[in-house]
């Protein structure tokens, strides 16, 4: 038995000071985690439930830290915008998970961008419908190389500083501190409607000033301690 159409290519992350890669699983986003971006996109930024929506795995460019790595601005859009996250790997997986079980899920981090069609999200919204078309199309999902967790590291990030300048005017930042619900709250609400895998990628919500970038324009991204990536928009 064969194939009737050639298999697509698998996505891997490379591991800093590893030879062993990430093969990437499913993309999980979290919606407005923090305070301030919620506020801006018109949201009450008080502890309701999490939300989440999905990236497929194609969507995500593996950037290296030394490097610049170019994405195309994406079609049936005007409005191309930025979203600096910090990104969760997982090892292992499961379901309604206890904070200690999602605690232990993780295998490690990095930077990342949700790069966002907003004008197609926000039609969506408008109609009630999926945010698909807004989110999860072609290198809308840049993320720099794992660092595997560590003790320390996962000390370091607690209030790390996030950002994301554009031509080198800082656009955002703030500190993983604030984020409105946990890393690990994240795991454990997610687990709860959707049985969690090993190589499932979950990215943790942006901060406010998210913004649009044309063709041409270099984003440089960065969490303290997991390095930064540098994209380029080209045509």
């Amino acid at each position: 038995m064969k194939n009737i159409v050639p298999e697509q290519t698998r996505v891997y992350l490379p591991i800093v000071d590893h030879d062993d890669v990430f093969p990437v699983g499913r993309v999980y986003c979290v919606g407005r985690n923090y305070a301030e971006h919620s506020r801006e996109m018109g949201d009450d930024p008080e502890r309701d439930p999490p939300f989440f929506f999905a990236k497929d795995t194609t969507c995500v460019v593996p950037s290296a830290l030394s490097e610049t790595t170019h994405i195309a601005y994406p079609m049936a859009s005007s409005q191309f915008e930025y979203e600096v996250e910090l990104v969760v790997v997982l090892g292992k997986g499961g379901r309604n998970m206890s904070l200690e079980q999602a605690d232990d899920a993780i295998l490690g981090y990095a930077v990342g961008l949700d790069m966002t069609r907003r004008d197609l999200q926000s039609q969506a919204k408008k109609k009630g419908r999926p945010w698909e078309v807004g989110k999860s199309f072609d290198q809308s999902a840049p993320i720099g190389p794992i660092f595997l967790k560590t003790d320390v590291l996962k000390e370091q990030l607690s209030n790390a500083q996030i950002g994301l300048k554009v031509n080198e005017e800082l656009k955002q930042v703030s500190r993983i501190s604030n984020l409105t619900w946990s890393i690990e709250e994240v795991i454990s609400k997610l687990s709860e409607v959707f049985e969690l895998r090993a190589g499932d990628v979950i990215m943790t919500g942006t901060p406010e000033n998210v913004g649009p970038v044309v063709v041409g324009d270099t984003m440089r991204a960065w969490v303290d301690h997991l390095g930064e990536i540098n994209i380029t928009v080209t045509d």
